[in-house]
């Protein structure tokens, strides 16, 4: 099984990619990262004990009011955690190390069994929904990669603002360059080799990127074959083999990459 990371940045469109791969004609299972996020802090949850304890005493405003709360506690007022944690300034790093070392961990833990599951239908990929894929180190996992971009990040604001009205433009702004440059992205993508990093910009129309999509998954479906999925699901020890050496080849190039950007900081 193919294991399709999907990533990019914030408002780039890559959750509209995400629905068109889980529709006919690619009906592909998706794991997403974002969803999962969400449900790993919901109210009672390991992770919302966590974060309300270590937020609550200097946010105030971190759960909001509700008329009818729920006896496991009020929801987490996102808006006011997201401008606790996203910007620049070395409080708000430390504080978004912090979320992330609650989140990731539980986000990991109920992706792993969604994989499995997949596999274990016959699914010959299953996509990685994951917007921080290569940060969170999912990259090397991936036997291909798909980013998803736009060329100019003034457009990724628009449409941020445009979908969450209640953000102003410096919020998302903010939010934008906590993601990281998504052209950095895709450069890293395309490093990986012809079939396992793709590129699919998002500054035109929905047709536009329904083409887009068609061509990147006929590209990634050369690579791997139907006979070769079949093949991987009924001999478990080849696709456990091949899944090591995928891994071992995508880590080198993941430290290559790391190096470079190390050795390029340190002439600054």
């Amino acid at each position: 099984m193919l294991l399709l990371g999907l990533t990019g940045s914030i408002a780039t469109g890559k959750s509209t990619v995400s629905a068109l791969l889980s529709k006919l004609p690619y009906s592909l299972p998706i794991i997403d990262a974002d969803l999962i996020a969400r449900q790993v802090v919901e109210p009672g949850t390991a992770g919302y004990n966590a974060i309300v304890k270590y937020f609550l005493p200097s946010t105030p405003d971190l759960l909001l009011d509700t008329p009818t709360p729920t006896p496991k506690g009020r929801p987490l007022n996102r808006p006011a955690l997201g401008r606790r944690v996203f910007g620049a300034g070395e409080e708000r790093e430390r504080d978004r190390k912090v979320l992330n070392g609650i989140v990731h961990p539980a986000v990991r833990r109920a992706m792993y069994k969604q994989m499995v599951w997949a596999y274990l239908r016959g699914s010959w990929a299953v996509v990685l929904d994951v917007p921080l894929l290569f940060e969170s180190g999912w990259e090397r996992y991936c036997g291909t990669i798909i980013v998803v971009g736009v060329s100019d990040p003034a457009i990724q604001i628009q449409r941020l603002v445009a979908r969450n009205p209640e953000l102003s433009e410096e919020d998302a702004r903010n939010r934008v360059s906590s993601q990281g440059s998504i052209r950095e992205k895709a450069e890293r993508a395309l490093r990986r080799g012809k079939g396992a990093g793709v590129v699919v910009w998002n500054d035109k129309g929905k047709e536009e990127l329904k083409r887009e999509v068609r061509r990147v998954i006929e590209e990634v479906r050369k690579g791997s074959p139907r006979w070769w999925s079949v093949l991987l699901w009924v001999c478990p020890p080849l696709a456990a083999g091949v899944a090591v050496v995928s891994w071992w080849r995508m880590r080198r190039v993941q430290l290559r990459w790391e190096e470079e950007k190390r050795r390029e900081r340190a002439k600054l």
